[in-house]
């Protein structure tokens, strides 16, 4: 209150003394130290050992010729590639495959608790398990996917060993295993849409499906925006998955550019190796920033 409302409401005056702490400031050292150790020096350490051919006993700077072996090997640029498209089509059908398994779930159905249980347990489940177990499932010949398929007369295709299944059917993998943690997302995104939304919207005599395109759509994009960028952090950064599965294999067919990064390291190029970790991370910063700025920008306002 100023001093000009408390003079009008017949109190005394008393003029305010600004109070200077310095804990608020000093609160943020333990933060700042914590994030320097753990995030900024070794972020500036591996921008400085990209430009170097180096061992663990000695270094020697190269400057960008890391780079330019980099985007000069064909293997790289392809798990380049493949990165992208595995980073997109896994979001792509968790946002898909979330938003539907959240509206029914969030729906009036039978053993609905349970159905949500079971939907979220392989996100519980350890990687490299579901890898190895899947790896099992897929075998061309003695998997159990394929004899299924042998019974009604279907003859079913190398899912790890033909090139062109690789990629695909990993990335397929990663969508059962991560699908639920999108699904519980927009459960929570749906049932915090006031209800009185889709009884006004009852009343003017809408059916489901314009229900779900007017409201739950619309209003549920703050757990869109979640979804989108988690799975494609997710999918641009994935490594045990397909390392436990495919290994890269057939050839470099589905290898990713964090399992180029591995193999390099595996084979003592360590200065190429860094130089992939720095593009693998300007190119996560490339997607997810302007992205998340774009999705954020056009928030639906409630």
């Amino acid at each position: 209150m100023t001093l000009a409302t408390d003079a009008a409401a017949g109190r005394p005056s008393v003029p305010r003394r600004s109070i200077r702490t310095p804990y608020p400031t000093w609160f943020f050292l333990p933060a700042a130290v914590i994030y320097g150790v753990l995030f900024l020096f070794p972020t500036l350490a591996s921008l400085f050992f990209s430009m170097t051919r180096w061992t663990l006993f000695n270094w020697t700077f190269i400057g960008f010729g890391n780079f330019i072996q980099f985007f000069n090997e064909p293997f790289l640029v392809g798990g380049l590639i493949n990165t992208l498209i595995y980073a997109t089509l896994t979001s792509g059908l968790k946002v898909v495959l979330g938003l539907l398994f959240g509206v029914l779930l969030t729906s009036e159905i039978w053993a609905r608790d349970y159905l949500r249980s079971v939907v979220f347990f392989p996100v519980l489940v350890s990687t490299v398990g579901v890898g190895i177990t899947f790896t099992v499932l897929m075998h061309p010949t003695e998997g159990l996917i394929n004899e299924s398929l042998a019974l009604i007369g279907v003859r079913g295709p190398g899912w790890l060993t033909d090139p062109r299944l690789a990629l695909i059917s990993v990335a397929l993998v990663d969508v059962w295993k991560g699908v639920g943690l999108a699904t519980v997302i927009y459960i929570a995104g749906i049932v915090s849409i006031p209800r009185d939304y889709y009884e006004a919207a009852r009343i003017d005599g809408t059916n489901s499906m314009q229900r779900f395109w007017n409201i739950t759509l619309p209003l549920a994009r703050p757990a869109t925006v979640t979804v989108v960028l988690l799975s494609l952090i997710g999918g641009l950064r994935s490594f045990d998955l397909i390392w436990s599965m495919t290994r890269g294999g057939p050839g470099f067919t589905s290898d990713v550019i964090a399992s180029v990064i591995y193999k390099q390291y595996q084979a003592g190029f360590y200065g190429l190796s860094t130089a992939g970790n720095v593009v693998l991370f300007i190119l996560v910063a490339l997607i997810i920033v302007p992205l998340s700025i774009f999705l954020n920008s056009r928030e639906v306002s409630r």
